[in-house]
């Protein structure tokens, strides 16, 4: 390929986090790469991600993706320091151990059942987890309120500045020679030859390879390309307040305190569409269950809230797959950018630069499993 601005090596269509991480990526392998990103109006789930790094509860029914997630989490801190190093931008990425915090004596022995099946899966990366009491519970976090009856502990599970890990992403890969290319949403993909042509309003942009990490409108496009990515948005809200000093040493999965100090409130799951409006009704009852574990957060004002569109595939797992119509072209969509972005980074561009899957094979999450046919 040519070194004019419309012409590159990979098109990666998306600038979220997965887009923006598998560039990275492939401009750290020396790859000439643009991302076509849609800009601002995009239904960017970075906006709304919760900026968990979360291991404890994950891959049920797929042990695959508990191993997919231990590897990224163990890649986090070499990751991270790479991106300030590059970027210098820290993105305060801590792993204290994570909690999820527990209102009922059922909710232990139904929380302490998952867990048990999901640890004994075959086939799954082990993980380390323990059930709290609610003495030991109180130990770690005093600021709990009489409701709270224990919690599962996984000290595997962190967080970090989500807005920062975005930003340090883009400022890394142009210095990395990439290029970020903004307003350009793609309206069709026109494989011609050993190259695609994709259409923007502001002109065309070729490339040798394309990558769809556009998040819910990778449904739109991978048929263009002979791909299937059946994704749908799944609204989720968050509460901000201001901001108070420090009384979460640890990460909580639904209150949690960033490092600026603000507290974060967010645990609703809603099948409403493309709707991104916030719900008094649900607000509430956040705030009722937050409250519950938290009571000094009654004192707290709120600052803002708003809702977004989580990306969740037909089955909650990863979509990764390369397409056998149109060889080059490949897709990569899941809903936890945030604890995968070590993976994306680090991992996945070496397959996609050399049309091989990593080591640990990725056949797992090709759409693949979506077409078995359940006849007998």
């Amino acid at each position: 390929m040519s070194d004019l601005r419309n012409e590159f090596e990979f098109a990666v269509v998306g600038g979220g986090l997965v887009g923006a991480a598998i560039a990275w990526g492939l401009a750290g392998r020396g790859r000439h790469v643009a991302i076509l990103d849609e800009g601002d109006i995009a239904y960017r789930a970075s906006r709304g991600n919760f900026a968990l790094v979360w291991v404890q509860g994950k891959g049920g029914g797929m042990s695959r993706y508990a191993v997919w997630t231990r590897q990224s989490v163990d890649l986090w801190p070499k990751f991270a320091e790479a991106l300030r190093t590059e970027s210098g931008l820290d993105v305060c990425f801590q792993q204290p151990g994570g909690l999820h915090l527990l209102l009922s004596e059922r909710e232990i022995e139904n929380r302490a059942n998952a867990l048990k099946r999901l640890h004994n899966e075959a086939g799954r990366a082990p993980f380390e987890y323990c059930i709290l009491d609610r003495a030991t519970t109180q130990r770690m976090l005093p600021q709990i309120g009489p409701e709270v009856a224990g919690a599962s502990f996984c000290p595997l599970d962190g967080h970090v500045n989500v807005l920062r890990l975005l930003r340090g992403l883009h400022v890394s890969l142009q210095r990395r020679g990439g290029t970020y290319l903004s307003d350009r949403a793609v309206q069709t993909i026109e494989p011609s030859g050993s190259e695609f042509r994709l259409h923007t309003a502001h002109g065309q942009i070729a490339a040798a390879k394309v990558v769809l990490a556009a998040g819910l409108d990778n449904a739109r496009l991978a048929p263009m390309v002979g791909l299937d990515a059946p994704v749908r948005p799944q609204r989720g809200q968050i509460i901000v307040t201001e901001k108070v000093a420090p009384f979460l040493p640890y990460v909580i999965q639904t209150v949690r305190q960033t490092d600026e100090g603000s507290v974060m409130i967010g645990d609703s799951v809603e099948e409403v569409g493309f709707d991104t409006s916030v719900d008094g009704k649900i607000l509430a009852a956040m705030a009722n269950r937050a409250l519950k574990m938290f009571p000094l957060l009654g004192k707290l004002n709120v600052l803002r809230c708003w809702a977004s569109l989580r990306v969740m595939p037909k089955d909650g797992y990863p979509i990764y797959d390369q397409s056998e119509t149109f060889p080059g072209a490949y897709v990569a969509t899941c809903h936890s950018g945030v604890t995968l972005t070590p993976g994306h980074a680090l991992l996945l561009p070496a397959w996609i630069d050399h049309d091989n899957l990593p080591d640990e094979s990725l056949t797992d999450f090709s759409a693949r499993r979506f077409h078995v046919s359940t006849a007998q």
